[in-house]
């Protein structure tokens, strides 16, 4: 029976703005989407997992990524444009496409008999950790900061920037058996609950990423359940549906790790009574998990995991 690793992460509240790059007009906007029936800003899953290489890349543990964020050219560099998903985390864990066109475009005259049109080749692994958009957890009231840069010749150009006051959450879903190397699940909890800014190389305000609450699973259910289990009202964070579900046995309480500033609330309190695993602090919550993961998966020791 199969393992599955499932998480759900509430961020810290701080100002988003300009998480792509893009505008309308001369307004900077945030990606939203109607959530609930009411319009919500939100970072893309592509983000996240940008965020999750560059990670992998800068944190000096050793991992090897084969598209390395240039600083200097503003690129993406390759070091192995075939891909090795052995060797290379992120083509491992993230996956890889690359399509070609036929080396001989097809032509508009009719195909003689016998002969077949040329055809384009794809290169393509799927990625074995799969992310959800992060959604905001209040929705967007439409704020705008007005600004003035100075140009040519004396111009002054006018421009807007959408902005939002508020917490994230989003969900994450791995099968470590679908991995090459089943190890680099470690790598991936250590990046998840240690991002900082997520906005890829368009970047123009610092929001932390990393976890003020965390909820973990660790269970042969292939269904995570625990997905936007966030709710904010009036500032206060509650996961009362995720209590529900194990109350009623959708969820069995010692495949839980609940941790952060979530811990405080009467909720947790109350799944700690049911036997869920409660940690005031995420990185013990997540070095917990990975001496878990590390017993079933069978792993040699986590200091030698790359």
């Amino acid at each position: 029976m199969s393992f599955h690793l499932f998480g759900n992460v509430l961020t810290g509240y701080g100002t988003a703005a300009n998480n792509r790059g893009e505008n309308e007009g001369n307004i900077t906007t945030l990606q939203k989407i109607l959530w609930k029936g009411e319009v919500h800003t939100t970072v893309s899953s592509e983000a996240i997992r940008w965020a999750l290489r560059y990670y992998w890349q800068t944190a000096g543990n050793g991992y090897q990524v084969n598209r390395r964020w240039d600083d200097d050219t503003n690129d993406n560099i390759w070091q192995n444009e075939n891909f090795d998903d052995t060797n290379f985390i992120d083509d491992d864990v993230l996956g890889f496409m690359r399509a070609e066109g036929a080396k001989v475009e097809a032509s508009d005259e009719p195909k003689q008999k016998g002969k077949k049109a040329p055809k384009g080749t794809t290169t393509a692994k799927r990625g074995v950790l799969e992310v959800t958009r992060a959604v905001s957890t209040t929705p967007f009231s439409g704020d705008l900061t007005f600004n003035a840069a100075s140009g040519k010749k004396g111009r002054t150009s006018l421009y807007g920037t959408e902005v939002h006051a508020t917490r994230y959450q989003y969900g994450f879903a791995l099968t470590p058996e679908r991995l090459k190397n089943k190890s680099r699940i470690i790598a991936v909890l250590d990046g998840l609950s240690s991002l900082g800014e997520v906005a890829g190389n368009h970047s123009r305000f610092l929001y932390d990423f990393s976890p003020e609450s965390l909820v973990l699973r660790w269970t042969n259910d292939f269904s995570p359940r625990i997905l936007y289990c966030y709710e904010e009202n009036e500032g206060e964070i509650s996961i009362g549906e995720l209590v529900r579900k194990v109350k009623n046995q959708d969820i069995e309480p010692q495949e839980l790790w609940i941790a952060g500033a979530i811990t405080e609330s009467e909720e947790v309190e109350e799944l700690e009574e049911l036997g869920v695993n409660i940690f005031p602090g995420i990185k013990l919550a997540v070095q917990s998990m990975k001496q878990v993961i590390a017993r079933d998966l069978q792993l040699p020791q986590l200091e030698l995991i790359r």
